[in-house]
């Protein structure tokens, strides 16, 4: 992704902070500078009211969502911690400062949870200091190299080293793994308390369940047993809140990061897509790659909601907002039970509407602009969140069980989410074919997911996502599933497109299957690279906002 308005001019604002302990030589803040088009960058996200559907809720339900929203406002604390240390200290200095652009700043600081620009690669549009790889989760000077050679010399380590639910701090000259429940007590325990006082106020058992054994897990650091009562959740306020997405690590992927989602349920819609969960064993049966390599032992359970977002907090309202997921991560719980997706209804309308309609207007040839529809849309993005439960996942390599998350590392993130898209793809296509969804989704599928490749290629080129869209662009463009007319605008090849989806999604699972770790990194220098006909294409979408800003009157 380009600047918008090439080179950054800054301005000075105040003099520096306080020291933050860090490491050598770091402080909170080295000058408070600001780029003098952030002004131009905030105009990138939408203002949007999100509102949702609370008619059907008792006075008792609205109060518990009350409750929950609280708790999930903690996620927003800890969170901020989690980009990094020096964040609170920074965001002090910003409620103080004073000049051109500095509202801007502060408003953009709050989009993306800290001072570096989540669209442009993480450049800092405050101050100079780079993002640092660890986030928050390591000491600010660690490199890779010194951590694997810790665990190295002392493996008995590497389990809580490794864990999605520690940071890693120097002491006395040494390293050490500090859980999240002792990290983030501050936060931590005000939340507990909200979560016990809605699971007392509830009269869903199975919402009490999961909000009890949340709460435990908080002080805890032991997720296993609220996954698996999250995934028996049925209740008319469905909320998910916890550490999820490794994200934010771009060290080794390992640490999860603290998020919310406080929701209100929509039962006739999860109903009509109910159907699907069943037909998850014979699309893993479907895959393209050899028996050997299919995951048959997972769960299949697997239910989905499509729920209105009330509150959202932490990771997923940092950037680009999320319109749909599919969680737990834990393999232990996806062998047992599968997994839940959920689909944010009123978040992906406004999308629909906002940002992909326009972009659509923008690149695709004439003909196919009349066949991207919501319909495609929404069911692309729920086969996505389908496809992250599908495939390798525990794996064995060398001899030794461990899992594709592991194995690939920082580049893991990447290449998973670009697996989802194309097999969410492949396997409405194979739907299709099999008669389970309707023929007429095969006129818009196609358009609707090229539309969908400059959205999220939007998102930053090398950001997790984004990276992995170029590489699916780039992919499709040489094996002639995709076109480009004179006038730079793209046409998918009805003919070519089925076959040239089928070999990527061989090539990715294959990856992910051996752990192969080197071939994902050769895989994405090859097709990861933006090419001039699609940043050109980029260009063209100066006016589109990128993603929408959500507010949350109800809240």
């Amino acid at each position: 992704m380009r600047l918008v308005n090439g080179l950054i001019i800054v301005a000075v604002l105040t003099a520096c902070a306080p020291a933050v302990e860090q490491g050598p030589g770091t402080s909170a803040v080295d000058d408070l500078k600001v780029a003098s088009n952030v002004a131009e960058r905030l105009a990138r996200f939408e203002p949007t009211e999100l509102v949702a559907d609370v008619s059907s809720l008792s006075e008792g339900e609205l109060r518990v969502l009350e409750m929950l929203v609280q708790a999930a406002r903690s996620m927003d604390e800890i969170f901020l911690r989690q980009v990094w240390q020096g964040n609170p200290e920074l965001q002090a200095e910003l409620q103080g400062a004073e000049g051109p652009g500095t509202d801007a700043a502060r408003a953009y600081f709050t989009v993306n949870f800290g001072p570096w620009d989540r669209l442009e690669e993480m450049e800092p549009f405050i101050g100079t200091r780079p993002h640092p790889p660890g986030a928050g989760y390591y000491p600010e000077d660690m490199d890779s190299s010194e951590l694997e050679a810790w665990i190295a010399e002392h493996p008995e380590d590497e389990e809580a080293f490794t864990s999605e639910f520690t940071v890693i701090r120097r002491q006395e000259g040494g390293l050490v793994a500090v859980p999240y429940a002792q990290e983030y007590r501050q936060w931590l325990e005000p939340a507990i308390a909200k979560l016990r006082e809605a699971a007392a106020a509830t009269d869903n058992a199975s919402l009490q369940s999961f909000l009890s054994l949340r709460a435990d897990a908080f002080g805890n650091d032991d997720y296993y047993d609220s996954d698996v009562a999250w995934m028996d959740l049925d209740s008319p306020v469905e909320v998910t809140i916890g550490p999820y997405e490794t994200y934010e690590d771009s060290l080794f992927g390992y640490k999860a990061a603290y998020e919310a989602f406080v929701t209100v349920a929509l039962p006739a819609e999860s109903a009509a897509l109910e159907g699907f969960k069943q037909e998850l064993p014979w699309l893993e049966l479907n895959l393209p790659i050899a028996e050997e390599y299919k995951n048959l032992n997972r769960g299949t359970e697997s239910p989905i909601r499509v729920v209105d977002v009330l509150f959202a907090g932490g990771d997923t309202k940092a950037g680009v907002q999320t319109l749909a997921f599919n969680l737990p991560n834990d393999e232990r719980v996806r062998e047992a039970k599968g997994s839940k997706k959920v689909m944010l209804r009123n978040i992906l309308r406004a999308k629909f509407d906002k940002i992909l309609v326009p972009i659509a207007e923008r690149v695709l040839a004439p003909e196919d602009l009349s066949r991207v529809s919501f319909d495609a849309f929404f069911n692309e993005s729920l086969h996505h969140e389908l496809s992250h439960g599908l495939g390798p996942g525990l794996i064995t390599v060398d001899g030794r069980d461990t899992e594709v998350r592991l194995e690939l590392k920082e580049l893991y993130s990447t290449m998973e989410e670009a697996k989802a898209d194309v097999m969410g793809t492949y396997n409405i296509l194979a739907l299709i074919e099999k008669g389970v969804m309707p023929k007429e989704l095969r006129e818009t599928l196609e358009a609707t997911y090229v539309a969908g490749l400059f959205r999220a290629a939007r998102f930053g080129v090398h950001e997790a996502h984004g990276q992995g869209v170029v590489s699916q662009f780039n992919y499709l463009l040489e094996k002639g599933a995709l076109e480009v007319d004179a006038e730079g605008r793209f046409h998918a090849v009805s003919e070519e497109f089925p076959g040239a989806i089928e070999t990527l999604l061989n090539e990715m699972l294959m990856l992910q299957a051996n752990g192969d770790y080197e071939g994902t990194a050769k895989f994405l220098e090859t097709y990861g690279q933006a090419s001039e006909p699609l940043l050109e294409a980029i260009d063209r979408l100066d006016d589109v906002p990128v993603d929408i800003r959500p507010s949350f009157p109800q809240a």
